[in-house]
């Protein structure tokens, strides 16, 4: 499987592996409405220089104020993540920076004429063919990739988060709706790469059950919510005509959700994450947790290997 001496992780130290920093080729755009605010919103892409990071700019705002996609300007999790400091929001940002890390899509300005991002489909799949659109180029800087020397975990009542070291970033989430006649249990697991991204993951789209979504939107909480940007599940029933987009949509979504929460850490962390039941408070608080293992690891004596490409490819 690997060329590359791995001793130095199997056993047990730090590893820090090399890649060089991605940004696009070209400036791409994307319009729609947003799911909470029901407004429309245009945002566009700009390539970004290295370790500039994932920049949004509000450029509705006076002087198009600029918020960085971190775990220090987590605002809020209401049933989505909200970046925020100060008067600065951006609103449902885990979507499209779910995408972004399964490009490995270090550097970008990210521009909205609003306070929230685009929707969609519910999905990840407008994000990753805008991506595509614009073309991932790598650029001189070096990106570094943790991997873990030993395990970390987040719980909360039956919420669980775990981080186990691994060659490889795999995620690997259960789902648990026991009232729900259709969803019930769901179990996933994926190595995530741009290619199983595109092809098992970013189609899924977000969803709610019936009983809970109806309050929402007779509340105005969601204002921009439809069928045609998340799926409905009625008993046992999926409202939206054609149904899911895999038998196990839901559980798929929520790898979705976990990856782009987890960016927020702001740099790769090669790792086997193991998820039951987390939404995303749970998601943001054990990013916090996961960064400060890492950090508190790098304090040891590292060992640098070749690219992560290099080292685990197939022979």
């Amino acid at each position: 499987m690997s060329s590359c001496d791995l001793s130095a992780f199997e056993q047990g130290k730090v590893l820090t592996s090399i890649r060089k920093q991605k940004t696009i080729s070209q400036s791409v755009s994307l319009s729609g409405i947003g799911l909470f605010t029901g407004l429309e919103v245009k945002m566009r892409f700009y390539p970004a220089p290295i370790d500039t990071g994932i920049i949004f700019s509000r450029v509705d705002l006076p002087g198009s104020p600029q918020l960085k996609a971190s775990i220090e300007n987590i605002w809020g999790t209401p049933r989505c993540t909200i970046l925020g400091k100060k008067m600065i929001h951006a609103q449902t940002v885990e979507h499209v920076l779910s995408a972004l890390r399964a490009y490995d899509i270090d550097n970008l300005l990210i521009e909205i004429d609003g306070p929230e991002v685009p929707v969609g489909d519910g999905s990840a799949l407008p994000f990753v063919s805008i991506i595509e659109q614009a073309g991932v180029v790598e650029q001189d800087g070096d990106r570094n990739c943790r991997f873990l020397a030993s395990p970390v975990y987040w719980s909360e009542g039956d919420v669980h988060l775990v981080a186990l070291p691994s060659k490889e970033l795999r995620i690997s989430y259960t789902l648990s709706y026991p009232d729900n006649q259709l969803i019930r249990s769901q179990f996933f697991s994926c190595v995530i790469d741009s290619k199983s991204y595109k092809e098992q993951i970013a189609a899924c789209r977000t969803f709610s059950l019936y009983e809970e979504i109806v309050p929402l939107l007779e509340n105005g909480i969601i204002k921009g919510g439809s069928l045609d940007n998340g799926v409905v599940i009625k008993g046992k029933e999926v409202l939206n005509p054609g149904g899911f987009r895999f038998d196990n949509e839901p559980v798929r979504h929520k790898v979705l959700d976990l990856i782009g929460d987890l960016s927020l850490i702001g740099f790769p962390i090669i790792a086997h994450i193991i998820a039951i039941r987390s939404g995303h408070y749970s998601n943001t608080q054990f990013a916090k947790v996961l960064t400060q293992h890492v950090q508190a690891e790098a304090s040891v004596e590292e060992s640098v290997v070749p690219p992560i490409a290099a080292c685990f490819q197939s022979t």
